[in-house]
């Protein structure tokens, strides 16, 4: 127990700093875009560019998401759990999401890092989603102030 703790400890700190760098990035985004455009209306030309902050800052999570299972992948393949990176993909992924088909397993010596990857994957689903809960309060307080400012005479 302690050796799958030594293996899979640094695989979740790697993820979480992966994580970290994503968060940030998409936060500071989000402040230049909307410090640049305080008082730009609720036009639709500012509905497009809310939309599509919106959805780059769900694509970069998404494409975290995906390295993360990847990575993970990668090390069951480099402990022999798997024979295909298919399917240890595919492990990876129903892991990392917290499904659990129970379809395929890890052989006993290393069913804990199964968990630990699942413990990760809740963790980084937890933090996007504060990231998206943050990210659309902003468009939501960014847009009402926009008409705010619109409606004085």
């Amino acid at each position: 127990m302690l050796f799958n703790l030594l293996v899979g400890l640094p695989a979740m700190l790697l993820c979480l700093i992966m994580e970290a760098f994503i968060v940030v990035l998409c936060l500071r985004y989000y402040v230049r875009y909307y410090a640049r455009t305080s008082g730009a209306g609720t036009d639709d030309k500012a509905l497009l560019w809310d939309f599509l902050v919106l959805g780059l800052v769900m694509l970069l999570m998404m494409l975290g998401y995906c390295v993360q299972i990847a990575l993970w992948a990668a090390l069951f393949m480099l402990l022999g759990e798997f024979d295909e990176f298919a399917t240890s993909i595919y492990y990876s992924g129903v892991t990392f999401a917290t499904l659990g088909y129970g379809d395929i397993v890890l052989s006993e010596r290393w069913r804990l890092l199964g968990a630990l990857e699942a413990g990760n994957g809740v963790l980084m689903l937890g933090i996007s989603t504060g990231v998206m809960t943050a990210a659309v309060k902003e468009v939501i307080k960014h847009n009402l102030a926009s008409l705010q400012q619109s409606e004085r005479p």
